[in-house]
């Protein structure tokens, strides 16, 4: 009868350990960058360029977190590529750099995680994002202009405290002049929240560490 109850207890002691999470990961993400504005009306990715990120996030449950990230990418264009005809025949070519500082909310689709399988925590999951930050362009000059970025991308944890991810972002600028001072308002029309404002995206793929344990999150047994 003592032996029937160890073997009984014995199973429970195991799966009702503490489960261990974390409040912080740490990333690094690379891949191209992507430009719209007066040099490109169609195709953001026409002439592609460089971007890599610094981020950091807290994690406040499987679903949500708050991140921020320092983006660096390049930026170009030529109104020639296109059949646009500007104002005179006139046309445009440039080249930026780009340095983008903000802060967005993120939610996955499903509770992102290993282990605690009462919660139905998955290894991987779709996730958005929305945003504010201030971007600064250097090109022929120095403009600096708040922006709104966008996200859509998947996770996977790799390991328990390892993420790896894909991203596709869009970061509409409120300035006109990402793209340098002469392709500002090229057709007289005053730039506004919709009309004539510069966006860039970027497709990065990342990778993150989790660090700082909190408290145990559950004494249940699976």
């Amino acid at each position: 009868m003592l032996t029937f109850a160890a073997f009984a207890v014995q199973p429970q002691a195991v799966s009702g350990q503490d489960v261990e999470s974390y409040k912080f990961d740490a990333g690094v993400s690379i891949g191209m960058s992507g430009y719209l504005g007066d040099a490109n009306e169609s195709s953001i990715f026409h002439r592609p360029g460089f971007a890599a990120a610094l981020s950091g996030r807290y994690l406040f449950d499987t679903r949500w977190a708050l991140k921020a990230q320092l983006t660096g990418a390049t930026l170009s264009g030529n109104t020639a590529d296109f059949s646009n005809v500007l104002p005179g025949g006139a046309q445009y070519e440039f080249s930026a750099s780009v340095f983008d500082l903000g802060v967005r909310g993120e939610f996955n689709f499903f509770s992102y995680g290993i282990g605690e399988t009462y919660r139905r925590l998955k290894r991987w999951s779709p996730y958005i994002g929305l945003g504010v930050g201030v971007t600064l362009s250097s090109c022929e000059g120095t403009n600096v202009g708040f922006n709104i970025p966008m996200a859509v991308g998947v996770r996977y944890k790799l390991k328990p405290r390892i993420n790896l991810w894909g991203e596709f972002a869009v970061t509409k600028v409120f300035s006109d002049k990402v793209d340098g001072p002469v392709l500002n308002d090229l057709y007289g029309i005053k730039s506004s929240f919709m009309k004539n404002t510069d966006w860039y995206s970027t497709i990065m793929i990342g990778i993150s560490f989790e660090f700082g344990p909190r408290c145990s999150t559950c004494q249940r047994i699976d």
